[in-house]
């Protein structure tokens, strides 16, 4: 017998009835909001061609790293879920790859995936039975159906969400033909793209000096000497924003920061791009390249963001096989006060430069992070981020920063996804677990609702178009 598939209006709200009822009207300030994602990994083709997606699977199954973890945790191959090996081989077809994802639904109860996809299964596709093997080719079916429809294509669904604005992240050897197209096709919807310098700025990127070749091709300028390599990236950061960016992002693996004196940085840019890099060089080159980018960011306004603390493809036999973004990253213990200090002491005092920190390392947020942007005026919180942004991830932020950093040097909320359909999903959740803990102070009496209430519509909305100068 098949259940239902219902989503409680009252999901993620306090369970004291009173403070519940305070949640409530403080989430019907917000519930209708714009979204404002000014984070993201989402793919620009698809607004640039506009094309339907060809079925269930290939949405939302195939390129969600979130779900392939799990599953290969369980002993699913990933090939059952439709991804193809690198070297090629089997790999299910996109029905049986569903199927297989339907039969394993289970697993994801109590997990944010099962929010976000109960989200988009009962609000975008009306679907009213819960996703399991008995229902699998009924939702495969009806998903299907529906992406025929004009009305589930990428652009009308982004209007459909009441998306105001929706950052992608790009490489600087990108070029950016996609948002080329969105914007010569006079479609309305605001697609922007974010500067992602990681592999023209991390020796340990895979072709690493090849890269830096395509970089001088690219905007002739001589990117294997120091001075034509500071050249080609500002040449580069000047083109994305110019392409509508407002931000940069930085993907490394610690925060380390470093601000070397220029015969140093030269010296270390020719280890750097010899071929035979060490570690060592390569962390420090890394640390003094985010410095160099704060400069940068100062010079042209692009607000900057790091992301560090994961440690990549820590499963090597899956990277072999299947590549990057699989599931296989892993969080690691990382240091912001030592690590940011040269940077910060260098322009941490300049309010002119936004400089926005993440972490997968929870055990920073009140020791290190919040005491980090409760002081100095260019630092900014981004929201929990990746591994985090869960309910209780959501409440275990505010809970830890808030009384240090307050939360107006905090950045609102960004989804920082590739699946598209989630997006209205995961701002619902963010909004609800806001609203929620709003209305404990209130009802502790430590916040008037009314104050509530401007704190709400800020934290869904305005303090993201502020910090991301949107």
């Amino acid at each position: 017998m098949t259940r239902p598939l219902a989503l409680h209006p009252d999901r993620l709200f306090p369970p004291d009835p009173d403070t519940r009822a305070i949640a409530r009207r403080l989430y019907g300030e917000v519930a209708g909001l714009p979204i404002v994602s000014p984070h993201g990994h989402t793919d620009p083709a698809w607004f640039a061609t506009d094309a339907p997606s060809a079925n269930a699977a290939d949405l939302l199954v195939t390129p969600d790293h979130y779900l392939l973890r799990m599953l290969y945790s369980q002993g699913v191959p990933l090939e059952a879920l439709g991804v193809a090996p690198r070297e090629g081989g089997q790999v299910a077809g996109a029905r049986e790859a569903w199927r297989t994802f339907a039969e394993h639904y289970h697993l994801f109860r109590g997990t944010p995936s099962r929010l976000w996809l109960d989200w988009v299964f009962a609000e975008v596709f009306r679907l009213e039975v819960r996703l399991e093997a008995a229902t699998a080719d009924l939702y495969f079916d009806t998903i299907g159906a529906a992406l025929t429809r004009p009305e589930f294509r990428p652009r009308a669904l982004f209007e459909r969400f009441n998306i105001e604005v929706l950052a992608t992240t790009e490489s600087p050897l990108d070029p950016l033909e996609s948002h080329q197209a969105i914007r010569a096709s006079g479609w309305g919807g605001r697609v922007i793209t974010a500067f992602r310098p990681d592999p023209v700025v991390d020796p340990e990127f895979e072709g690493f000096r090849d890269n830096l070749a395509t970089l001088s091709a690219m905007t002739g300028e001589d990117a294997l000497s120091y001075a034509g390599y500071l050249a080609a990236l500002r040449n580069r950061r000047a083109y994305f924003a110019a392409m509508g960016a407002t931000s940069t992002d930085h993907g490394h693996p610690t925060a380390a920061t470093a601000d070397l004196p220029g015969h140093e940085a030269e010296a270390l840019f020719a280890r750097a791009t010899s071929g035979h890099v060490t570690p060592a060089d390569a962390e420090l080159f890394r640390a003094h390249m985010l410095t160099v980018m704060a400069g940068m960011s100062l010079d042209d306004g692009l607000v900057m963001q790091i992301h560090p603390g994961s440690f990549r493809n820590h499963n090597p036999a899956m990277f072999a096989r299947f590549g990057r973004d699989k599931g296989a990253d892993l969080p690691m213990a990382t240091d912001y006060v030592r690590a940011l200090r040269p940077l910060l002491a260098r322009y941490g005092n300049d309010p002119a430069l936004t400089l926005i920190v993440f972490t997968l390392d929870e055990t920073a947020y009140a020791r290190e992070l919040a005491p980090l942007a409760g002081h100095y005026p260019a630092l900014k919180l981004g929201p929990a981020w990746w591994f985090h942004d869960s309910p209780e991830g959501m409440r275990r932020f505010r809970a830890q920063t808030t009384e240090t950093a307050g939360f107006y040097n905090t950045v609102g909320f960004n989804d920082d996804t590739r699946a598209f359909m989630s997006i209205p999903a995961r701002h619902d959740v963010a909004r609800r677990i806001d609203c929620g803990f709003l209305a404990g102070l209130v009802a502790e009496h430590r916040l008037e609702e009314g104050e509530a209430a401007e704190l709400a519509v800020d934290l869904a909305y305005g303090l993201a178009k502020r910090a991301y100068r949107l």
